[in-house]
């Protein structure tokens, strides 16, 4: 059912500089940048996308809402979360680790991004 995410920016570079960092660490490419001056980042059947808001208003974030990346192991979930912080994304929740409840043991780790978009990397155990 997934086609695609995108989420707005309020400053293109800096959202370049942050999505560019996360996506390379887990063996993606930098962003393309579209005609319409969005990025653009195509990584295992994925697309993810950043735009300034269309409408024109200010670029915000959902509150409650999380997108969710796939991870091979908990070392590219690691990966992922340590280029995000050091791009000027904003650790956030647990520090990433297993989390275990009912029949399901995932690794997570947690981040928001420069615009305050929250971010989970998730590697099923």
């Amino acid at each position: 059912m997934y086609s695609h995410m995108m989420v707005g920016s309020n400053d293109i570079g800096r959202s370049k500089t942050f999505y560019d960092a996360i996506f390379t660490a887990i063996g993606g490419r930098e962003a393309i940048l579209d005609p319409k001056g969005r990025l653009v980042y195509l990584h295992k059947d994925g697309v993810f996308l950043v735009t300034t808001p269309i409408d024109g208003e200010e670029a915000t974030y959902a509150n409650g809402g999380t997108i969710g990346f796939a991870m091979d192991s908990p070392e590219q979930a690691d990966a992922w979360h340590a280029a995000g912080a050091a791009a000027g994304g904003t650790p956030i929740e647990d520090p990433p680790g297993w989390r275990e409840g009912g029949d399901q043991r995932l690794y997570l780790a947690y981040l928001r991004d420069p615009d305050g978009n929250k971010l989970c990397a998730l590697c099923r155990g």
